[in-house]
């Protein structure tokens, strides 16, 4: 091999290390605590809206996050790996990580101090995680711990998931399940008789149109974070109702 092809392949392979480097997020540092739920799981009707954690394939992999990670709900669904560090008495051993779902909001407590109880105050970054989680990253005996995390893409079986609600001049839509960035950040939905109509967060996951789709097939237009727009079409059928859920691709 020349000395020019040489050269080209350093510079093709530093390129594509650079590149692969920039997809990973580098290691933050928050703090971390558990709530004690029954069946190892948060409680079911969070601020994210996803109802039973559990029937949302969620479970005991979910957590609350402050709202200075919270962005009032734009994070719902996102993914974090956490990993417990700098604590030889509570952390295990060789600090495994988790990856967990965002599914709640852990709101402030101003009355308390940051160092004690006032632990999703802001500015600080919190995760408050389900007993088992927290059991998979340090001892349960712990109150608090610190903890590094980072965001990661999610892993998810399946395609997304609607639940339908409203009434004949308000709908509203629960988007859950969702791959990758997990992140939704614009929706739009179609009947057989309308264009594409744009949805506007109502609160967490739950997306709302002012717009009469009963008797219509119903499609979802879904971007998330990072850009990627995924198209579901007659997702829900002419004769759907409120409170069925229905399955779209995934990203």
């Amino acid at each position: 091999m020349g000395a020019l092809q040489s050269t080209l392949l350093y510079w093709i392979l530093l390129h594509s290390c650079k590149i692969a480097a920039s997809n990973v997020e580098e290691w933050r540092s928050a703090t971390a605590t558990y709530s004690k739920q029954t069946e190892g799981s948060l409680l079911t009707e969070g601020a994210c809206g996803y109802g039973d954690l559990h029937r949302a394939n969620y479970g005991r992999h979910s957590a609350g996050v402050s709202s200075m990670l919270f962005n009032k709900g734009s994070i719902c669904g996102a993914c974090y790996e956490i990993r417990c560090v700098d604590h030889i008495l509570w952390c295990l051993l060789g600090s495994p990580s988790i990856v967990v779902t965002v599914t709640d909001f852990c709101p402030p407590n101003y009355g308390l101090s940051v160092d004690y109880g006032g632990w999703c105050n802001f500015p600080r970054e919190h995760f408050e995680m389900s007993e088992a989680a927290f059991a998979q990253i340090a001892k349960s005996k712990a109150d608090i711990v610190p903890v590094q995390y980072r965001r990661v893409k999610c892993q998810r079986s399946g395609g997304l998931k609607f639940t339908m609600s409203g009434s004949s001049h308000f709908y509203q839509v629960l988007i859950g399940n969702v791959g990758l960035d997990g992140e939704v950040v614009a929706v739009k939905v179609k009947g057989s008789r309308t264009g594409w109509i744009p949805m506007a967060r109502n609160w967490g996951q739950n997306w709302h149109c002012n717009a009469n789709l009963q008797g219509q097939p119903v499609s979802f237009e879904v971007t998330i974070s990072g850009g990627k727009t995924l198209t579901s079409y007659n997702v829900a059928p002419a004769n759907w109702q409120f409170g069925q859920t229905f399955e779209g691709k995934q990203f």
